[in-house]
């Protein structure tokens, strides 16, 4: 039966290209090595080395007999080097399910440090529509989930990542776009453009219907990114996340703190089981991004 140790002993002497050589290398005794290699010999039924002065030249046999051990070490090392990428990045590509507000800044943001720490990583980013998420994170197809908060999903660890105020979103030369904030009140008699059915729309014409003022919405786009494009287009006036908003930058935009206060939050989601390495990196990373956010929103806003 061959010797694991025996043959890495043989490789050592080809690559040193001599058994003391080779046994100076790895710290053992010349005696030692050449008793190995003998024992080698014998269970093979052949010689590996011819020997001289010091020197040790591999056989025709030998020779063969050598690649054939490299390939199977070349095997080892695939194994080895498989094993250690799954321990550091995870058995597949990390799946990453975002709503568009965080898509096209904060998360760019922390891949970039996931990918300057982890060169090897490889991950799939998929915005699609806000239940999808949730969907596919319950499912398995997705390992982390950027999401507005919904209920009835099982199966799923989720905690609270960002809420942040809505803002104003007005033409640069509109009037109104001198003030410090904007209150529904000001709003009154405004064309407004309203934003898809769901929570935060309805929150908005809550907090009008609060203060007796009918909104006139003539226009809708689902995402900030739109509606603020329709702002600047001198449509109307819009109620944002200041996320995406503060993103787009906007020449012929301002934006607004809008009162009443509207909360607009996002939860991190994952699959019950275990988190792998990187998906544990990447969520590090996540929150780091989210506290340096949340200042800026913060201090824009004092």
């Amino acid at each position: 039966m061959l010797s694991p140790a025996h043959l890495d002993l043989f490789r050592a002497v080809v690559r040193h290209g001599g058994m003391t050589r080779a046994a100076s290398a790895l710290g053992l005794g010349q005696p030692h090595v050449s008793r190995a290699i003998a024992r080698l010999e014998t269970d093979l039924g052949f010689a590996l080395f011819v020997r001289g002065r010091g020197n040790a030249f591999l056989t025709r046999e030998g020779e063969a007999f050598a690649v054939e051990v490299q390939r199977t070490y070349a095997g080892l090392d695939h194994l080895r080097q498989a094993a250690r990428e799954i321990r550091e990045l995870g058995s597949g590509p990390l799946r990453i399910a975002c709503q568009p507000s965080l898509a096209a800044g904060l998360l760019p943001r922390a891949l970039h440090r996931l990918m300057a720490a982890s060169p090897g990583a490889r991950v799939a980013v998929h915005v699609p529509t806000p239940d999808l998420i949730w969907s596919w994170v319950a499912s398995g197809q997705c390992d982390i989930g950027l999401a507005r908060p919904r209920a009835g999903h099982a199966g799923i660890v989720r905690a609270a990542f960002l809420a942040v105020p809505a803002v104003c979103a007005l033409p640069r030369r509109h009037p109104l776009s001198s003030r410090p904030e904007i209150t529904v009140r000001d709003l009154a008699g405004e064309t407004m453009i309203a934003g898809a059915p769901g929570d935060f729309q309805q929150a908005v014409e809550e907090a009008f219907a609060r203060e007796g003022i009918a909104p006139h919405f003539p226009l809708m786009a689902q995402y900030t990114a739109a509606r603020c494009g329709l702002v600047a287009e001198g449509l109307g006036i819009a109620i944002v996340d200041p996320v995406p908003a503060r993103d787009l930058r906007h020449p012929a935009i301002v934006l607004r703190p809008f009162r009443p206060r509207i909360a607009i939050e996002t939860v991190l989601i994952r699959p019950a089981t275990p988190p792998g390495a990187a998906a544990e990196r990447l969520i590090a990373l996540l929150e780091r991004e989210r506290d340096a956010l949340a200042a800026e929103i913060a201090g824009a806003a004092a």
